[in-house]
């Protein structure tokens, strides 16, 4: 099965939750409705897509099932693309690369803030037992309960872990590296964006205000890690500080300008930083359903 143009009338299923993922889909024309539960009594609409979205990537990417349902609006062409072609859709749609890393970097924003969110009520519900603040708190909370519900049955299959292949980064030189001795900055918060990062040996410490009295250490990455993309994709300030905690910790940067040559010479590396991506993102939603699970049971206690 090759790449193929379908046509979808308003209101038919693309794809459906719980399916095995073959491929994935590029929307040319119309719409399309994304759905947790569709057809049941707790159906929850996640997110509307519009013509130059991807969807259905993370099936491929991951070798999961399909984690929600996705519905067209109107008449709508899409673009579907066999996981196993990935790579010829790139050689030919060499563009495309960027672009559906800058759709799984706005779908890891949206849940970053969904769980932000998530995060700053569960400390408004916590120890309070006073009745009058959760109704002041109903609609938020509401909200969160509707999607604890529809997604609850998932949340056990969401902790797999991203599997790197290490050998392939040990054998395969890197365009761009540098060293830095225990205790150098590899960027600081603030700082302008313009590339991505990858751990090859050593440590580094990710940090919120560094080195001031409020410092705290947010997480330690090893080799391999990626950090840095959601910077270089949105071209914003840097969020954090990255500090490497041991000597020779050695670091690849990947700069936004250079993501289309590096797919030619070494494809199978953007496809690892691709699937840490989808990671990434399955990882917060699996942290934002947990918050939603506690908001739930303080609720309704």
């Amino acid at each position: 099965m090759g790449m193929v143009q379908k046509e979808f009338k308003n209101g038919e299923v693309i794809i459906k939750e719980g399916d095995t993922g073959k491929s994935f889909f590029f929307l040319l024309e119309g719409g399309a409705s994304v759905y947790g539960g569709f057809g049941k009594n707790n159906q929850l609409k996640i997110a509307d897509l519009e013509a130059g979205e991807f969807f259905g990537e993370m099936a491929i990417l991951e070798a999961y099932p399909r984690s929600a349902t996705v519905v067209a609006k109107a008449n709508t062409r899409v673009v579907e693309i066999p996981g196993n072609e990935m790579n010829g859709f790139f050689d030919e749609n060499p563009d495309m690369i960027l672009e559906l890393m800058r759709h799984l970097g706005s779908r890891i924003q949206a849940m970053t803030n969904d769980y932000s969110e998530a995060k700053t009520l569960l400390r408004e519900l916590r120890g309070s037992e006073n009745e009058s603040t959760k109704k002041s708190l109903f609609t938020k909370i509401k909200k969160h309960i509707d999607v604890y519900q529809t997604n609850k049955n998932k949340m056990v299959e969401s902790t797999k872990s991203f599997d790197v292949k290490f050998d392939y980064f040990a054998e395969n030189g890197a365009d761009y590296t540098k060293s830095f001795r225990k205790g150098g900055i590899i960027c600081n918060k603030g700082d302008e964006s313009k590339c991505m990062y990858v751990v090859l040996t050593g440590e580094v410490g990710i940090y919120d205000n560094y080195r001031k009295p409020n410092e705290e250490k947010l997480s330690t990455l090893e080799a391999i890690s990626f950090f840095g993309e959601m910077g270089m994709l949105n071209e914003e300030p840097r969020t954090a500080s990255a500090v490497a905690e041991t000597d020779n910790t050695k670091i690849e940067m990947i700069d936004q300008n250079d993501i289309m040559e590096t797919y030619k010479s070494n494809p199978e590396k953007i496809d690892m930083i691709l699937r840490h991506m989808s990671y990434r993102l399955r990882k917060l939603t699996a942290d934002f359903l947990s918050a939603c699970k506690e908001i739930t049971e303080n609720y309704n206690t």
